[in-house]
């Protein structure tokens, strides 16, 4: 048997900065005091740097390492720009025919990360979008409805796992009905029992019956489950809920134990013991050297005194080894990274679930584009600043004017632009979340000649400008959605979605 030292290393999942693996990190893989790597968008450069970073960590991994990230598609990518960008779970649930659209997805996904050297992907979130307030979902939810959220689940974890990737659905047993954002702080919820049996746990039901390869646990408190510990932390959950009621036996990891919701209410090495004592299988720190080795060293001795059983580090050990054996790859061929196949399918996919809110007159005249800049409305975001919309909709229209606006920005620029349009385009991201730019937006479209909305993010922002006479809805920005939208307006086909959420 392994020592109790690399026994408690194995379950340790941790993150770093920069573009190389740093050497202590290199080092722990030696010793065995790691067995999950964690990828961020710093991290991130080119393919071949991807991989040759992958290529060290699985070199110097005596007992052998998997590799992780959310690659979720739409709003949570952190492969972007140089890899193939894939629409948001929201987009996918707009489409028709959004359960083939999800697998295909899930499958191209996973064949980049493998490629790549990454075996493990945080993804899908399985969480149903009750809150139009809630920072950190929006567009990464499927929807509502329990039943569809349940298929379209399904589906994009078996592509992933069909594209050779470990999928995880997230945030058990949910996070839809916060409006507090668990990278900030704690949410506590009163949800009856009922409700989460009859309706939180119906997608969970589904992707351990799809054979799912692990599942994230949230930094929520359900008091009907357990008043005193967060999801994460918690035995009801994740022993007597998902292990003995769902009967799941696959691999359990807690979300970052760095976030907002538990640094507020424990210490480090006592976040990571409760985590152990919960029954989690996977414990992650995703940023911080001296975090990482307080929790080892805290855990390791929690194992050693007998707080934290030997059995159930073992058990753990067998799971994340199972996972590592099916899932964990060195690096490969990188022609499949934007290959014409998966340009091909993000674009469909990206085509197929934008929705037509409203139709009003085809553009026309002389044409001011103003897009409000993307901000992080979550911490599980690390894209704020994005644009990307100006470039595609002059390529399409060159002699328009597009100009970008950051929340909070002097609108002047753009105000002398819009006075002088015959046709006004607005892109706005989660407007509904800021009264301010609600009533900035609503004051232009009724000074226009003409106008069309774009809704790059939450769907919630269509029902505030129905004074425009086009209203579009692409539920994400990443670069497929963006020509779809453009696409659209421009009439080059015709948007068949249907947003999976109610509007009013």
């Amino acid at each position: 048997m392994l020592s109790t030292e690399v026994l408690v290393g194995q379950m340790m999942a941790v993150g770093f900065s920069g573009l190389t693996p740093p050497e202590y990190v290199l080092e722990w893989l030696r010793a065995g005091r790691v067995g999950t790597i964690i990828l961020f968008g710093r991290n991130i450069d080119t393919p071949e740097q991807v991989a040759a970073m992958t290529q060290a960590l699985h070199a110097a991994a005596t007992y052998g390492v998997i590799i992780s990230i959310d690659q979720e598609g739409g709003t949570v990518t952190r492969l972007r720009d140089k890899f193939t960008e894939f629409p948001s779970a929201m987009a996918l649930s707009s489409a028709r025919d959004g359960e083939a659209w999800a697998e295909q997805v899930g499958t191209a996904i996973a064949a980049e990360m493998r490629a790549l050297g990454i075996g493990w992907d945080y993804a899908p979130v399985v969480d149903l979008l009750y809150n139009l307030d809630n920072p950190s979902l929006a567009t990464r939810s499927f929807g509502r409805d329990p039943e569809q959220v349940a298929v379209m689940a399904s589906a994009f974890a078996r592509g992933i796992q069909r594209g050779g990737g470990a999928a995880c659905a997230k945030h058990f047993p949910g996070l839809g009905n916060t409006a507090i954002d668990t990278h900030i702080d704690l949410p506590k919820l009163d949800t009856p029992l009922e409700h989460i049996l009859a309706f939180d746990l119906i997608p969970y039901r589904a992707v351990i019956g799809a054979g799912i390869a692990s599942i994230m646990a949230t930094h929520t408190i359900y008091t009907v489950l357990d008043a005193v510990y967060p999801a994460t932390l918690s035995p009801v959950v994740a022993k007597r809920l998902l292990r003995e009621e769902l009967h799941y036996d696959g691999v359990i990891s807690t979300d970052c134990l760095e976030m907002g919701a538990i640094t507020r209410h424990y210490g480090v090495g006592e976040a990571a013991v409760l985590a152990a004592l919960a029954g989690m299988d996977a414990i992650l720190f995703s940023h911080t050297r001296a975090t990482q080795e307080a929790a080892y060293a805290a855990l390791l001795d929690a194992v050693q005194s007998g707080r934290v059983p030997l059995d159930s580090v073992v058990d753990a050990n067998r799971r994340l080894s199972e996972l590592k054996a099916n899932y964990s790859v060195p690096p490969g061929d990188l022609s499949v990274i934007r290959s014409a196949e998966h340009l091909a399918v993000a674009r469909d996919a990206a085509r197929a679930g934008v929705s037509v809110i409203q139709r009003g007159a085809p553009i026309s005249g002389r044409v001011a584009l103003v897009e409000f800049v993307s901000s992080l409305n979550s911490g599980i975001e690390e894209a704020g600043g994005l644009t990307g919309l100006g470039k595609v909709f002059t390529a399409r229209y060159p002699d328009a004017q597009a100009l970008t606006l950051a929340y909070g920005a002097a609108p002047d620029a753009a105000e002398a632009a819009i006075n002088e349009a015959d046709t006004l385009v607005l892109a706005v991201r989660s407007a509904h979340l800021r009264p301010e730019v609600v009533e900035l937006v609503q004051r232009w479209i009724g000074a226009a000649r003409q106008a069309a909305v774009i809704c790059l993010r939450s769907p919630y922002d269509a029902v505030l400008f129905k004074r425009a006479g086009t209203v579009i809805c692409t539920v994400g920005d990443t670069e497929p959605a963006l020509e779809a939208a453009v696409a659209a307006l421009a009439g080059d086909y015709t948007p068949t979605g249907a947003l999976p959420v109610p509007l009013e």
